[in-house]
């Protein structure tokens, strides 16, 4: 299968997958972002991607930002396979504290 991808900025990271056995592709933040406690933000990846048709892409929340109550907030989000705009994640904050997140995570 063959996945057009697209940088959308110079500097935005390619997605990777962490391990030979890893079942998905990790996405990584284009910009810094604040998560206050109980709010949801749209967090840019810099990326487009095309999928062939009748595919769908899923982004889900990954452990080590759902310990600390970071969690995608329509997980499993979806890409369809006619989208073309920037992919973006909804990450709620469900946690005690407020999130400060970097680009390049």
């Amino acid at each position: 299968m063959i996945i057009k991808l697209k940088r959308l900025t110079d500097d935005a990271m390619v997605p990777t997958k962490a391990t030979d056995g890893a079942a998905g592709f990790d996405l990584y933040l284009a910009e810094d972002e604040r998560i206050n406690c109980g709010s949801t933000v749209l967090c840019k990846t810099g990326i487009a991607i095309e999928l062939p048709r009748g595919y769908e892409g899923q982004v889900r929340s990954r452990s080590g930002l759902a310990k600390d109550g970071v969690v995608v907030a329509n997980s499993p989000g979806t890409i369809d396979s006619d989208y073309r705009g920037e992919v973006g994640v909804l990450l709620h904050n469900q946690g005690s504290y407020d999130k400060i997140l970097r680009k390049g995570e």
